[in-house]
């Protein structure tokens, strides 16, 4: 087999090019990578093909070379490819591994929306769950996600997660989140209590509507906290009835968490407006809706956030 690196090696002995350079040249045509390449291509690459290709094999060694020393380079996170383009070698360049993380990270953050959340929530999962205890609740999620990846077009109940403080609630809502925006599906989480003071402050304006609509579209909507705000007749009627209502009759996957059971939230929190005024039928018909869109799961065991 006609071995056309080193006779382009001969060919720049040859020349009358400048030392320095002719030794650049030889040094960066010596790379095994390089060597493989054209030893791969030597049915297509002629002399005068690595002539011209010579100022792009100096350049993908350099900068494989640079990376290799840790050293900052003109294209930060990528790394050189070399490859035969229509009898020539052309150098591109495609996002290294650490970039590629960033790049999915940035991607799964995008898929999963938090709203008035920590952001700690964002490495939630599944298999860190702490199941003792929360059995019913862990084997529900586990369930949701695999019966929503296998048909995400079909109407999926979504869970009422129901129990005391720190149990793990909002910390199982966004594992099923994560896992959700692991496979291409994006899901809202929003913290209800704070959403409802955000709207009354953003009364009149534009921000009301595009608040709400944020969470009639969403394609998974988790709504966080049920219950642990005064609610108002204008937030449950206007604003949680309308969405719960639009939820249901567009199908789309709501997930509640709240440390009422659904009892108590209807003879209590939805029943009594802020005002001391009972008003059982408005309740009724919102807890038509949650019963329709989510089965309640009671979750028990010990304060997590005092651990």
């Amino acid at each position: 087999m006609h071995d056309i690196g080193k006779q382009f090696e001969n060919e720049l002995d040859k020349h009358n090019w400048n030392k320095n350079y002719q030794q650049l040249i030889k040094t960066a045509f010596a790379d095994p990578e390089v060597r493989a390449l054209i030893a791969a291509h030597h049915d297509e690459l002629t002399t005068a093909d690595l002539k011209r290709s010579a100022s792009k094999v100096y350049e993908f060694v350099t900068v494989k070379n640079q990376l290799k020393a840790g050293q900052t380079t003109l294209a930060p996170g990528y790394v050189p490819q070399l490859q035969v383009v229509d009898h020539s070698l052309e150098v591109s360049y495609v996002p290294g591994q650490q970039l590629q993380e960033q790049q999915k990270q940035a991607q799964l953050q995008q898929r999963m929306q938090l709203v008035n959340l920590p952001r700690a929530l964002r490495r939630a999962q599944l298999a860190n769950f702490e199941v003792a205890g929360r059995q019913a609740a862990a084997v529900a999620a586990v369930n949701f996600v695999k019966a929503y990846l296998d048909s995400p077009q079909t109407f999926h109940q979504g869970l009422y997660l129901s129990g005391s403080f720190g149990v793990g609630k909002t910390y199982l809502l966004a594992a099923i989140a994560n896992s959700l925006a692991a496979e291409g599906y994006r899901s809202l989480l929003v913290h209800f209590p704070s959403f409802a003071v955000n709207l009354k402050n953003s009364i009149g304006t534009d921000r009301t509507r595009n608040l709400t609509e944020k969470l009639k579209n969403a394609p998974v909507l988790m709504i966080d906290d049920l219950g642990a705000d005064q609610l108002s007749s204008w937030i449950r009627d206007d604003v949680l009835g309308i969405i719960l209502q639009y939820r249901m009759q567009e199908q789309l996957v709501t997930f509640f968490s709240s440390n009422l059971s659904l009892k108590e939230l209807q003879d209590g929190y939805l029943t009594i407006n802020n005002r001391g005024e009972a008003e059982p039928l408005k309740a009724q018909r919102i807890m038509e809706r949650i019963r329709y869109l989510a089965q309640e799961i009671r979750m028990v065991g010990r304060n997590r956030r005092n651990s």
